[in-house]
């Protein structure tokens, strides 16, 4: 009895066994059975004569059982495998496109980005924080000097984007360092205007003029040769036909690349650093132009240099130099109670030639004419630096009214002196709920900031979050 015992159970431990490799070595077992019956059926015909015929029959019955069972097996482990293996691609797949459709995210919107996923704007350097919809032939080049707040960096961008410039020209900021408050503010600043603008060409699309601080027609409305212009420079670029994306052409907004460099990007040397013990942030972007304005000289036709914090962007002041010159550059005088703590002989030496001290804050003009200008202006700089026993005794203002004064040095720059002051946000009015609307109902094209404090900021902010669409998508306004 304990030999049969001891073989029960060693036949069942064998059979479990043989059961789990049959359905990886199927062959080999089929073999190993063929043995094993053939020695059973020696056996049996020595033990017992009777009986061959029904154990053959079980035998072959239970091997095709299992050799049934083990095809099932190895049909299901393929299709697990397979099924595996075809799903790797496709999520890798997926993951690209969802990368190619966050890297065209800007044209629709922005919420899905943020400071650190941003693209360089030009050749490994800038910041892309917007891309256009088409390659522009103006450049507004905005520079922030150390002072500037970012309440004063987003009042300048929601002003720039109801105006005309917006759509037709590429804005591009120039600040001292990177700083991620304001590179979330421009994108904060961009979402908005993505989503007020897909509001208003809804709702307004069928009107010459929508109403309020927004008009959507500059924005659809475009001409034949704007529309056949080819792909922004910015970032990088995209393979077939960039204009098929989107709305249909004659529905798509138009709208311009939004970009930042840092001045260590376009001037990696400090190049004023050897003439000056410190150089301020508005002496040394004169040193960022010469790469900045070369390297695009041939994709820009009009360039203006504007200062952030002292100016303020409301229309298009670039139409009055679009059908001058290449070389020509339009400068804006100063009302003569502001000439500045230059001293009067400068005043005075400018006034020989010049009526009226010139404001070194907004320069726009030809592309080529600016660029002449700049390098110019670097190089009084230097030589101003020279002159002086002390090296931070150089001042922007008085340079450049020098310069502007010096006509042999400026004799291949065809310079236009606007005898009319830029306008004082201050001086429009005391303040009140309708200074707002008498900002954007008189259509001033460039507004100086001036001394204004924070209320009368406050009161232009307020009344753009007055009008129900632009307060949806305003954050402040809640």
């Amino acid at each position: 009895m304990g030999f049969k015992t001891k073989s029960k159970n060693s036949s069942n431990s064998e059979g479990w066994g043989m059961g789990f490799l049959l359905v990886f070595f199927p062959e080999e077992d089929q073999n190993h059975e063929q043995q094993t019956k053939k020695k059973a059926n020696n056996f049996n015909l020595f033990s017992s004569s009777s009986s061959p015929l029904r154990r053959t029959n079980s035998t072959h019955l239970l091997h095709k059982a299992q050799s049934t069972i083990s095809i099932c097996f190895l049909l299901l482990f393929t299709t697990l495998l397979l099924f595996t293996l075809s799903t790797v691609p496709s999520s890798t797949t997926t993951a690209a496109g969802a990368a190619r459709r966050l890297y065209r995210v800007p044209r629709r919107t922005l919420s899905s980005l943020s400071a650190s996923n941003l693209s360089h704007a030009l050749q490994g350097m800038g910041t892309l924080y917007r891309r256009g919809t088409r390659a522009m032939s103006d450049l507004i080049v905005a520079h922030a000097i150390e002072s500037l707040t970012l309440h004063e960096l987003k009042l300048f961008l929601r002003l720039f984007y109801r105006s005309s410039l917006a759509s037709r020209s590429d804005l591009l900021f120039i600040f001292p360092s990177k700083t991620s408050a304001f590179e979330n503010a421009i994108l904060q600043e961009n979402e908005s205007f993505m989503k007020i603008l897909t509001q208003y060409s809804e709702k307004f699309s069928n009107n010459s003029h929508s109403p309020g601080s927004f008009d959507v027609t500059q924005f659809v409305k475009r001409s034949k040769k704007e529309k056949e212009s080819g792909e922004p420079i910015w970032g990088r670029k995209f393979r077939g036909n960039f204009s098929e994306e989107g709305a249909a052409e004659t529905t798509r907004p138009s709208y311009g690349s939004v970009v930042g460099f840092d001045v260590d990007e376009l001037d990696p040397e400090n190049s004023l650093s050897g003439f000056l013990d410190h150089v301020p942030m508005s002496l040394r972007r004169w040193a960022c132009y010469p790469m900045l304005l070369g390297r695009v000289r041939r994709n820009f036709k009009h360039i203006m240099l504007v200062d952030v914090k002292e100016m303020l962007l409301l229309g298009d002041p670039l139409g009055r130099v679009r059908s001058q010159s290449p070389e020509s550059v339009l400068l804006k005088a100063l009302p003569q109670s502001t000439s500045g703590k230059h001293g009067k002989k400068n005043s005075e030496k400018t006034q020989s030639t010049r009526q009226k001290p010139v404001h070194p804050g907004i320069i726009m003009g030809g592309s080529r004419g600016v660029r002449r200008l700049s390098n110019a202006m670097l190089t009084e700089i230097v030589r101003a630096s020279a002159q002086h026993k002390k090296k931070n005794s150089v001042a922007e203002q008085g340079v450049f009214n020098q310069l502007v004064g010096n006509d042999f040095v400026l004799k291949n720059v065809n310079l236009i002196v606007s005898t009319e002051p830029v306008p004082e946000l201050s001086s429009l009015g005391e303040l009140s709920s309708k200074l707002g609307s008498h900002l954007f109902t008189r259509n001033y094209g460039l507004i100086r900031r001036g001394n204004s404090n924070l209320e009368i900021d406050s009161a232009v902010m307020k009344h753009i979050c007055s009008f129900p669409i632009d307060s949806t998508f305003y954050s402040d306004c809640l």
